[in-house]
C-alpha cells in the first residue's frame, strides 16, 4: 500500500510517498516527474515515515537540519541507483558538476546520463540532486523548476539571495 502526505514548504507543497521499505517519493507539487495522486494511494500523515520526513524537511527549510536520516526506497535501474547514492553524498552547503557525478557513479564521460539520471530522482531534497551544476556553474536542469532549485542553494548558503 502507498502512503502519502503533504506538507507545507517556504518553496511549496511537497507530497511524500511511503511503501513498506520507507520513503519511494519526495516531490514539489508540479514538479516534472512527480507522480500524480492515485486513488488507490492513502493520505497517512502520521505514519511513522511520512511524520518523520515531514519533521526533518522542516527542520531543513528552517536551517536546523543539513543532513537526513530517512528510510529510502527509491525505485530505478542500478546506473540511477548508483547515481543517486552519489548524489546523496554530496554534503550540504557544496555541489558538484554532473561531469564529477558521472565520474564519482563509475561512468566517466557519461554526463549527460549521469544528467538525466537527476533529473529522474524521485526523493528531492533528501537526495540533493539541487546541488549537482553544469560545468561552468549554470543552475542547469531541476525537475521541481530553476526557482526551487535556486532557493534551495540560497538556503543552503550556495548562492546569495537574489533581490528579485
Amino acid at each position: 500500500m502507498i502512503r502519502y502526505a503533504r506538507f507545507d514548504s517556504p518553496l511549496g507543497t511537497v507530497v511524500a510517498t511511503a511503501g513498506e521499505r520507507g520513503i519511494t517519493h519526495i516531490d514539489f507539487v508540479g514538479a516534472k516527474y512527480a507522480p500524480p495522486i492515485d486513488a488507490g494511494w492513502h493520505e497517512d500523515p502520521e505514519a511513522p515515515d511520512l511524520r518523520a520526513c515531514r519533521i526533518q524537511l522542516a527542520e531543513y527549510f528552517a536551517g536546523e537540519r543539513t543532513a537526513f536520516d530517512l528510510p529510502l526506497a527509491p525505485e530505478g535501474t542500478e546506473f540511477q541507483q548508483r547515481v543517486w547514492r552519489e548524489i546523496a553524498r554530496v554534503p550540504y552547503g557544496r555541489t558538484i558538476s554532473y561531469g564529477e557525478l558521472a565520474r564519482r557513479a563509475g561512468a566517466p564521460g557519461h554526463a549527460r546520463a549521469a544528467g538525466a539520471a537527476t533529473g529522474r530522482n524521485p526523493i528531492g531534497v533528501v537526495v540533493p540532486c539541487h546541488r549537482i551544476m553544469g560545468a561552468d556553474g549554470s543552475l542547469t536542469g531541476y525537475a521541481g523548476g530553476i526557482e526551487r532549485k535556486r532557493g534551495l542553494l540560497e538556503l543552503e548558503g550556495v548562492l546569495q539571495r537574489s533581490l528579485v
